[in-house]
């Protein structure tokens, strides 16, 4: 396990403010994204009956309808141990297989990154 203190200033940034959104949105995960201009977004689970989205697929939703063209990384607080293949899609779709993930757990520490690809 990689301690989030062992990321740049930008990545510790979208991950503390993963670890707002779920915090104080009381969900099951907070992510956050950076756009090509350094813009952030950050989002939680949404859970509706006709509507289901993952934290991370919910900031890339944002960021697109922001107008965002590209992304920088993305970050999602959770208590799972890998991102999800549909998270990873997301991110993906918008920021290009080498789009780096990281995912940390509710305590901030980060668990792994990998790449959207």
């Amino acid at each position: 396990m990689t301690e989030s203190t062992d990321l740049g200033p930008e990545d510790r940034k979208i991950v503390t403010l993963a670890r707002s959104a779920r915090a104080r949105n009381g969900v099951p995960e907070g992510a956050a994204v950076r756009d090509e201009t350094g813009r952030t977004y950050v989002a939680g689970t949404v859970q509706l009956e006709s509507l289901k989205l993952s934290a991370l697929q919910t900031a890339v939703a944002m960021a697109v309808a922001s107008g965002a063209t590209s992304l920088e990384a993305a970050a999602v607080v959770s208590e799972a141990q890998t991102p999800s293949d549909e998270d990873r899609a997301a991110v993906r779709d918008l920021g290009g297989p080498e789009t780096p993930v990281l995912l940390a757990g509710p305590d901030g520490a980060l668990r792994v990154s990998v790449t959207a690809g």
